[in-house]
């Protein structure tokens, strides 16, 4: 393959760590392909909010302060989740690029050392909220809000012993994508939850342990996972070592995708902080409405995904004209699935919001979320999608800089505001969507430009 071949169009910038040879294999852009890889991808990112709707749903049906206090402790697990997120994005632009140049070795021992640090930090996740939990819960709940409070505490710290095997099956989830292996991790992923979906309800009400019983419930789910990941690990031929150098390069070209993650997060934390200060029955409604965008936007995510393996891999193989295909593909997907969740999620206006409570007043102050949560489904389809693109292209600085940038400028300066002029529910949710906006501008500016394509394969 000659140089010529392998240069991207004018614009673009060109900076492979090594150069692209003939063993590299050509990467399929069809629809097929990106189906192929996205719908596995699917049941695996809808296990885990299927299990927390579930969950939802169980609680629900205890009363508003059960409901309250998930609503408080969840988006803090959510965000460990988001902790994984980060792990398993950047192993799998990693892992892709390495696959794309045809070398599945180093690709697999990439999802090694990632798994080393996702163990570390889910020990540490684990010891660090059996202290922090009392505090951060009473800081979320607000000083009106006691009962809240402590039911959150007790969650967060039952539920936190699973970090570790959350954070082991995001390392895997990302190494496996990363070589294009999407099935094993349907497997792995979806028979733990479906037995801890199961195991849920019996240890809520039939055993009566209420909160505690879901904590448990959502730890051995995580567990399960983690051990399944790590043993596929085990069966690979590549050295299990830790080599604390690559973990160390891991986590500083991680650090973009971690400020990137926190800005989500603070978010995210700040929208319940302010749901709390209208009520019980806001806040649970918000966790209601925020499940369900989890929901919508995990399953949008799948798109994602097989766009970070297919793209890293034709960068890695040097195609970039592939790579330009697939972004094109995947964000004209991503609208299209993006509407029909809008008319999904629409014409469910008056039967949803009482699957997950039969208190009126939660049912009431959820309808106040659901339009913007409707309008909002098309644009963050797309912009899902080319957030794949270019994570799977290495382009993750420009990511962390637009989410920051939206965070800072759009969201957090909404919700705090609905808190001001006491604008409810619905100010929240229309600063999301403001929020969605806004990064769906910034992303189509990056892909026209054309920046984002770095071929070959980086340190």
């Amino acid at each position: 393959m000659s140089d010529r071949e392998t240069a991207p169009p004018p614009g673009p910038v060109e900076a492979s760590a090594r150069p692209v040879e003939a063993s590299a294999r050509p990467v399929e852009a069809s629809a097929r392909r990106i189906a192929t890889l996205a719908l596995p991808a699917l049941v695996v990112l809808a296990a885990e909010p299927l299990y927390v709707l579930v969950d939802t749903a169980v609680l629900g049906h205890l009363g508003a302060v059960p409901l309250a206090a998930l609503a408080v402790g969840g988006p803090v697990m959510t965000l460990v989740a988001w902790i994984g997120t980060v792990t398993a994005y950047g192993t799998t632009g990693r892992t892709a690029r390495r696959f794309g140049y045809g070398d599945r070795p180093a690709a697999v021992a990439e999802g090694v050392q990632a798994s080393w640090l996702a163990l570390a930090a889910g020990l540490l996740m684990s010891v660090v909220m059996q202290v922090v939990a009392g505090p951060l819960a009473r800081t979320l709940a607000g000083d009106e809000s006691a009962e809240v409070a402590d039911g959150a505490a007790l969650w967060l710290r039952v539920a936190a012993l699973g970090a570790p095997g959350l954070l082991l099956a995001a390392a895997g989830n990302g190494w496996m994508r990363g070589v294009q292996d999407t099935r094993r991790p349907v497997y792995f992923v979806l028979g733990p939850n479906l037995f801890s979906a199961a195991l849920c309800p019996v240890l809520v009400h039939v055993v009566g342990l209420g909160l505690v019983g879901s904590a448990i419930a959502n730890a051995v789910a995580q567990t399960l996972c983690g051990l399944l990941f790590a043993g596929a690990l085990v069966v690979e031929r590549v050295p299990l070592a830790p080599q604390p150098r690559v973990i160390a390069r891991q986590l500083v070209l991680s650090r973009d995708l971690l400020i990137r993650g926190a800005a989500f997060q603070v978010s995210f934390l700040s929208a319940t902080t302010v749901a709390a200060r209208f009520g019980v029955a806001a806040v649970g409604a918000h966790q209601i409405a925020l499940q369900l965008w989890f929901f919508t936007a995990l399953l949008l995510d799948a798109l994602a995904i097989a766009a970070q393996s297919l793209v890293g891999a034709a960068l890695g193989a040097g195609d970039a004209a592939s790579a330009r295909m697939l972004a094109r593909r995947t964000a004209v997907a991503g609208g299209l699935c993006g509407i029909a969740f809008a008319v999904l999620i629409g014409a469910g206006v008056g039967i949803i919001p009482g699957w997950f409570s039969a208190d009126p007043q939660v049912r009431d102050q959820a309808l106040l979320a659901w339009p913007w949560f409707v309008a909002m489904q098309p644009l963050a389809g797309v912009v899902f999608a080319l957030d794949g693109v270019l994570i799977g292209a290495g382009d993750v600085r420009y990511l962390r800089d637009l989410t920051v940038a939206g965070a800072l400028g759009g969201f957090l300066p909404a919700i705090w505001l609905s808190h001001l002029l006491d604008l409810g529910l619905g100010g929240i949710w229309a600063g999301l969507t403001l929020f969605v906006l806004l990064r769906l501008v910034g992303l189509l500016l990056r892909i026209r430009s054309g920046r984002w394509l770095v071929l070959g394969v980086t340190r």
